[in-house]
Formats: C-alpha cells, structure tokens, sequence
C-alpha cells in the first residue's frame, strides 16, 4: 500500500468516524487526566475505522490472494531507529522532556497543556517519574514490586502491586490509577521495534538543527492510526531530541509534542531513585474505580 493510498484511506477512515474529544474547561488533574483516557482508546477507535473504510473499498475476487503487506520503511529510517534503541537500551537512563498536549475540550476550543517531565530509569523494571505542570505535581514510582504515585501539593499517595518490566508495569500503573506515561515506548524493552512493529510507512523527511546539533527529521505513519515524528541526532548514538504524536482520527487531531534534553547513561542509579518512601504527613488513598475514574479527583 503506497503513501497516497494510505492518505487516502486515511482520510475516508477521519469522516467514517469522528469521536468527540471532550474534557471540562478548566485546567486541573482531573480535566486533563480525562483526555488521556481517550487518547489511549485511539487504538481501538483506529481499528473500527479500518473496518468501515476497508468495506467501501472493492473487494478481491475469492481465487485471488492478498498479496502479504510490506511496510514502507528507508534504509535510513530503518537505521537511525535501530541506533536509537541501542542507545535508549542502556542499563541506567535518565533524560528531562518539555511537553504539550493539544485537544481541544467541550467547547471546540484548542487548550495546551504544559509539563516538564524528569525521568530516571534502570533496566529492566526500576522507573521514577516528576511531573510538574499546569495540572499540578504528580511523582511515579515503580521499583520492581510496587507502583506508587505521589501528589505532593494535595500531600495524599496511591500505591498497587505492579511487576514485570518498565513497560508491563506502566501498562499496569495506567490501568489500575488512570494515570497516563506518554513517553513510555522510549522505555520499552526495545523501543526501536517498538516504533517500526506498529509502521506502515516511515522515511527521513528532512534535516533540523537543535540546540546546535543536527538531527534527522523522520516521520511514522502508523498500522493503528497514528503519525509520530522523531528527530534523531545524525550520528551512531541517534538520541532523540524531539517527538511529535499526532491522532488524526480524533476530533481536532489532538497531539503531543516532547523535546528532550539532559541524557545521560551513567553514572549508575542507586536504588533509592525508585523507592517511594511517604513523608509522615500525607495520606494515602485507596485506589479505587471512582478515584481512578477521576470522580473523586477533586477531593485529593
């Protein structure tokens, strides 16, 4: 499938259906939260619109096979992404991003949303998190055993039993407190595979120059009806210096945009970095559906 057929389908795939993206106007923990929930429901709404769009297509005759589909990927796609997931495979990582999410709320209007995010992570399952932003402070932990987070505005805490890699539990984290990563994939198990696995097509679309440095400007369309850019320093190392997920399926083709800075591979983390240690004056609540539905958010 080539990328003006893809486009195309793309296209038809956006008027099929258009789910609404809405959230309350005001800007606080709980409003934003509400956009990551239909953020992360993108896959499914991407896999129905496939549906309704393939059925207005012709259909093959039943003697005839479907030729296997082979994504469109450069060689020069193909090889800065693997050398980026040698790079972000380190044991110890640790990186500071500037984000923006873009949606627009009930009202049709666009609204962004800031954070700065600081990250420390080890291999295979120690991941710590501070997000400072325009919905408030909010810290993640996950040391192998537990997942904790910890709002130390509202001094309250919530922690579950969480296992498995970083990925598996960030998964775990999101479902159990509604409590999105977005940046998670960089710190999968191979984030490389991670990022070509899911592509339809993915080229070199230009050069930039960041903060001195020059980079490769790549672009993603994904299977589940995603574009993500990625602009990669232009060496063996190819750290990530900016990323741009784009929904197109979505009302108002809502986005998220991250610039990196800070990376670093060692020294070595100490295990303290993970562990949630709760001061004595805050509280802990329950994790429970109304908290992480966000109906009882405004109480913490």
């Amino acid at each position: 499938m080539n990328m003006e057929v893809c486009n195309g389908l793309r296209r038809a795939l956006a008027k099929a259906r258009r789910p609404s993206v809405a959230t309350n106007r005001s800007v606080d923990g709980v409003s934003v939260r509400g956009v990551t929930a239909i953020l992360r429901n993108v896959g499914q709404t991407a896999a129905f619109g496939i549906l309704v769009g393939f059925a207005t297509l012709p259909t093959a005759r039943a003697d005839e096979p479907t030729p296997p589909f082979k994504p469109a990927i450069s060689d020069e796609a193909a090889t800065a992404v693997s050398q980026m997931g040698k790079t972000l495979h380190a044991r110890d990582l640790s990186v500071t991003a500037r984000t923006i999410s873009v949606y627009l709320d009930e009202f049709g209007q666009p609204l962004h949303i800031f954070h700065t995010i600081k990250i420390a992570a080890r291999r295979p399952d120690r991941i710590a998190v501070e997000f400072i932003g325009d919905d408030g402070r909010h810290d993640l932990f996950y040391d192998g055993k537990a997942g904790s987070v910890f709002f130390p505005d509202r001094k309250k805490y919530m922690t579950i039993p969480a296992s498995g890699d970083i990925s598996s539990a960030l998964d775990e984290i999101a479902d159990k407190l509604d409590l999105d990563f977005p940046l998670g994939a960089l710190f999968a198990g191979s984030p490389d595979e991670v990022l070509l696995g899911d592509a339809m097509a993915a080229e070199q679309v230009g050069m930039a120059t960041i903060d001195g440095v020059e980079c490769r400007h790549l672009l993603f369309s994904q299977k589940s009806g995603i574009d993500v850019e990625l602009w990669l320093e232009k060496n063996d190392a190819a750290t990530p210096h900016r990323l741009v997920v784009t929904y197109p399926l979505l009302q108002g083709q809502p986005s998220f945009v991250a610039e990196f800075t800070s990376w670093k591979t060692e020294p070595p983390l100490s295990d303290s970095e993970f562990t949630f240690e709760p001061p004595a004056d805050v509280k802990k609540i329950d994790p429970t559906p109304a908290v992480a539905s966000g109906t009882e958010g405004r109480k913490w």
